[in-house]
């Protein structure tokens, strides 16, 4: 394991991995140990343009187009993770894993094109750990109603998050040393110390 690792925090909407990622930022910064966060879609200047895009509500793309914008997007920020790739610790909210889980198993297109795409766009740049954050349908649907405004992708039918989720499972399923599955029905506080015991150990 790299000690500079490139580690994600995955999982559907309201599964707490945003607010993980954020309580591993302040971790890094109590301890002093440079580190860059960048979230998907976003993260750079022209990924957040089309972070707006894909997620108002006024948007109503095809499920192709959807996806080639989450591409189009990451492509933005590979250049970012080049640069800092073994220097600093890279924090990534959704990456690879989200496009599969979303667009194929979510809606249904083609793995071939996405994994060609992605590791057009990719090259040699690999995760080294992935936190999955799992949530039930109630506390899912509890903390979006707690949102102050809920974007595009906040509002699919149930039965859509839970193929998503079963899909991220299927992904984790195949490499479980590189995952770390997370209830997060549980106390967060109780996550926060099982999340940030595992870093210390990647780091």
């Amino acid at each position: 394991m790299s000690k500079k690792p490139i580690i994600v925090f995955e999982g559907i909407e309201g599964s707490g991995k945003s607010l993980h990622i954020n309580s591993v930022s302040n971790f890094l910064k109590s301890k002093k140990i440079k580190f860059i966060k960048i979230r998907e879609p976003g993260g750079s200047i022209n990924s957040e343009k089309i972070r707006k895009l894909i997620l108002n509500d006024n948007s109503n793309f095809e499920k192709y187009t959807d996806l080639l914008l989450y591409l189009a997007a990451r492509s933005e920020n590979v250049a970012t993770i080049k640069k800092n790739k073994g220097i600093k610790i890279i924090l990534i909210d959704r990456f690879v894993d989200s496009t599969i889980a979303y667009q194929h198993y979510g809606m249904g297109l083609n793995l071939k094109i996405i994994n060609d795409i992605n590791k057009l766009l990719l090259g040699k740049i690999k995760v080294n750990f992935t936190f999955l954050n799992l949530v039930n349908k109630i506390n899912m649907a509890q903390r979006l109603s707690k949102r102050k405004k809920l974007n595009r992708y906040d509002k699919f039918k149930s039965l859509f998050y839970a193929r998503v989720q079963k899909g991220f499972i299927k992904i984790a399923n195949k490499n479980p040393n590189k995952y770390l599955k997370i209830n997060s029905n549980l106390d967060i506080n109780v996550n926060k110390k099982i999340i940030i015991s595992k870093i210390a150990k990647l780091i």
